[in-house]
């Protein structure tokens, strides 16, 4: 989008903007967006943020193979990364032609009202009209793995259900979900004092945590094993990350799965690997002796429901006494 220039000629850009956007109430832009027009700073994570409420899509230039088993379900040189509206992580679209299994036609899923759509919740779940289909290849059979939106922008093309194929993009396999390219993992050596404590009780201290920070999420720090400071009870939980790779779980006299560790990750976060990182939404940390906030936003919240952390649970079933860290909690 070209900027005009002059305040009078951004205003009267911003307006025709605004007016042409009203016709298509969910891409309606935000007062933000008047304001970059004619000049004003916009706070760039607000914005995106407030596009994770719309259907995105992006194109890659990569090779993206589907299978179940041996047989190929999606074999594309043009396929797009697909973000529903509330998803945080994208899927994969591909034109018609290069889908290679058959799709059949199903109902509509239930609409889901969840105000953030985190990648615990079922593909099958949909926040944009379109077709759903089972997805068939030979006598297997993935149902509402496949999912048509009715998009004109997206005409022609069908996105996949993640979970139910064996992915590769080029020659490389892929799990968790595809890397969303308008996000980032940085991992910064620091000499920081990091102190995690829960109900008083003091879990790791440090002084040669690494930071990491990651788009749209609060800065993490992950620790030394040897700087823990509580016995680390056993815990059966692993996840995947696209970006980092797979990580067990740590369990607490005082909470349970509120660490985890990457003992084997992937060679862009080789930094991290073996060091600890907690919940900051779930323990009080303290860095360079300045209590900060327990993260609050809509991600993290999303996030402990999908990790199924809760602030009050302990391993033994019981619930632990709620603290007032005597200031409001922040995001």
């Amino acid at each position: 989008m070209r900027r005009r220039t002059g305040d009078d000629g951004a205003r009267r850009y911003a307006d025709v903007r605004l007016r042409q956007a009203a016709k298509f109430d969910e891409r309606r832009p935000s007062p933000d967006v008047a304001a970059r027009l004619t000049g004003m700073s916009l706070n760039v994570g607000d914005e995106m943020m407030r596009l994770s409420g719309v259907l995105r899509h992006a194109s890659t230039g990569k090779w993206v193979r589907a299978k179940l088993g041996g047989p190929l379900v999606v074999d594309s040189r043009a396929a797009l990364l697909l973000w529903e509206p509330r998803r945080i992580v994208p899927t994969y679209a591909v034109p018609d032609k290069d889908v290679r299994a058959e799709l059949v036609p199903v109902g509509p899923a239930a609409d889901s009202d969840v105000p953030v759509l985190h990648p615990g919740i079922p593909f099958a779940v949909h926040s944009t009209p379109g077709q759903p289909y089972d997805v068939h290849v030979g006598h297997d059979v993935r149902e509402r793995a496949a999912f048509r939106p009715g998009d004109a922008d997206l005409a022609g093309h069908v996105a996949f259900d993640f979970d139910a194929f064996d992915w590769t993009e080029e020659d490389e396999p892929l799990f968790a979900h595809p890397r969303d390219p308008f996000s980032r993992v940085d991992a910064r050596r620091s000499s920081r004092h990091v102190r995690i404590e829960r109900d008083g009780v003091l879990l790791a201290e440090s002084h040669t945590p690494t930071l990491v920070f990651e788009t749209k999420l609060c800065p993490r720090f992950y620790l030394p094993r040897e700087d823990l400071k509580a016995e680390v009870l056993p815990s059966d939980m692993v996840t995947a990350c696209p970006y980092k790779g797979r990580a067990t779980y740590l369990s607490f006299a005082v909470g349970v799965n509120l660490a985890w560790t990457y003992p084997d990750p992937l060679p862009e976060a080789s930094p991290l690997a073996g060091l600890v990182a907690f919940f900051d939404e779930v323990v009080d940390v303290t860095v360079d002796g300045v209590a900060r906030d327990r993260p609050d936003s809509p991600v993290a919240r999303i996030m402990k429901e999908e990790f199924g952390v809760s602030a009050q649970t302990r391993p033994d079933g019981s619930h632990a006494p709620h603290r007032d860290r005597g200031h409001p909690v922040r995001g």
